[in-house]
């Protein structure tokens, strides 16, 4: 009789712009594929170039975005695969019915990238923090645009502070199914 499939997982990354998404989506996604783990990655702003490329940066937009994110992760989780989301995604609400979706095929992981404003901006190498300030760009997350903190995060990291291995080894832990604290 063969094994029972494993079930499906979403690990969905959120934070400010600059907060270390992708280089933790990076470096999470190498892990588990070395550990054999196939992953699907669904980088919100490669995402935003090929599904949602008509959307503008309104709330409705957004929000619409990360319900096609979070449809598309449903649909690997239900086949039992992987799924790492790296995306801003700055409403709860949103995030939030990402995760229904999600969840009725699987399990939904929340890591909430907390790293400081003050942080990601520094790390700004497009200089877009910058343009928001200077009135270049409008409605730009951190700035003139709030990034809600979720509520219900499996996991928060501080970048700044939470070196890359011990991120991806905490985000592991809960993916595996060992206890981790959430801060």
């Amino acid at each position: 009789m063969p094994a029972a499939p494993r079930p499906g997982v979403t690990v969905f990354l959120t934070g400010l712009s600059g907060a270390g998404k992708s280089t933790i989506a990076d470096a999470l996604v190498a892990d588990l594929e070395a550990a054999g783990r196939p992953v699907t990655v669904l980088d919100g702003d490669v995402v935003r170039t090929h599904l949602s490329s008509e959307l503008s940066f309104s709330r409705e937009d957004r929000d619409l975005n990360i319900r096609r994110i979070g449809f598309v992760a449903g649909e690997v989780v239900k086949h039992g695969g992987t799924v790492v989301v790296a995306a801003i995604a700055p409403y709860e609400a949103a995030r939030e019915e990402a995760r229904a979706l999600v969840e009725r095929h699987g399990r939904f992981v929340l890591v909430h990238l907390s790293t400081p404003l003050e942080v990601c901006e520094g790390r700004d190498v497009k200089g877009l923090y910058a343009r928001a300030r200077a009135g270049e760009i409008t409605g730009f997350t951190g700035v003139d645009d709030p990034y809600e903190p979720p509520a219900r995060a499996e996991v928060v990291l501080d970048t700044s502070v939470t070196p890359l291995p011990e991120s991806v080894a905490r985000i592991r832990s809960v993916i595996d199914g060992a206890a981790a604290p959430v801060s």
